[in-house]
């Protein structure tokens, strides 16, 4: 469930097919996002997940499979 609400976010901020996201998807190499996407990205993931992401974890998610990750344990 995660996957797919977060498939659709990075698809609506970064303009692109959600069909390209894939858990093995890398933010920067694969989608051509800048840090200010993936600052958007995990901003909207705060407000669509109603959880808040640390500054310091934020900064190291290179994978929409570690966003997932992220979201899950910050939901436990």
């Amino acid at each position: 469930m995660e996957f797919d609400k977060l498939r659709e976010v990075i698809a609506d901020v970064l303009n692109v097919d959600p069909n390209e996201v894939t858990p093995e998807t890398t933010f920067m190499e694969d989608l051509g996002a800048d840090s200010l996407d993936v600052f958007q990205i995990v901003m909207r993931i705060e407000e669509a997940f109603e959880i808040e992401i640390p500054a310091d974890k934020a900064e190291h998610i290179t994978t929409v499979g570690e966003a997932v990750a992220l979201i899950k344990s910050s939901r436990s």
